[in-house]
């Protein structure tokens, strides 16, 4: 288990910003279905359209071939309205100790999702399912996880290995090579933010304990 998993996805957000990271990691539009927080490396999967006759097709199915312990992250075609992880996909992940999926596209069967226990997050949900819209193509593969819509707000790449924490805030990846930097600068904002928050609380007022634990006006 990662240090990471100590710490919310904001303060690992603003961690990432920090380090330059565009997106602070997050990868938006992206809620919460089912289940409790996770944290763990990324397992991940790339979908196509299955008018896609040019992309490869998988052998086995991508849920059975998840590690133990792994996030399972799934992208989605822009656009697709179907679902690409139902009540079955929840059941085979579970039986094979994965934490949870993270679906940058549509879920069904959320009654399953929820009475297994399972964490789901995913940017919507659907009455359809996979075929005949969607299918699998590709595993541990990079994925670029485009926000939704029109917006100048960055994407977010997911990598192999990668750390995803998903909470009621969001969903944040932590590229592996930098978990430590990562973890070291949440632990000294979350440090400074307690200060901030008992000041705050004992009426110093938000402006004057910014400035004096943030250095900030």
């Amino acid at each position: 288990m990662s240090n990471l998993s100590t710490f919310s996805s904001c303060e690992l957000s603003d961690a990432l910003i920090k380090l330059g990271v565009p997106s602070g990691g997050y990868i938006p539009d992206i809620n919460h279905f089912s289940g409790k927080p996770i944290c763990g490396p990324a397992y991940t999967v790339k979908f196509v359209y299955s008018t896609d006759t040019d992309a490869p097709k998988l052998t086995e199915h991508f849920v059975d071939t998840a590690p133990l312990g792994s996030v399972i992250v799934v992208e989605a075609p822009q656009n697709a309205k179907n679902a690409v992880w139902g009540g079955l996909m929840t059941a085979g992940a579970q039986a094979r100790n994965t934490l949870g999926v993270v679906i940058s596209g549509r879920c069904r069967d959320l009654a399953e999702h929820r009475d297994l226990g399972f964490s789901v997050f995913a940017r919507g949900h659907s009455t359809v399912g996979q075929s005949p819209f969607t299918r699998p193509s590709a595993i541990n593969v990079p994925l670029e996880l485009v926000p939704e819509g029109n917006t100048t707000f960055p994407s977010t790449q997911v990598n192999p290995g990668d750390w995803i924490i998903a909470d009621e805030d969001g969903v944040v990846c932590v590229p592996k090579e930098l978990e430590l930097m990562v973890t070291e600068l949440a632990t000294k904002s979350h440090a400074i933010d307690e200060k901030c928050m008992a000041d705050i609380k004992d009426g110093k007022g938000v402006k004057a304990s910014f400035a004096e634990h943030r250095g900030t006006r």
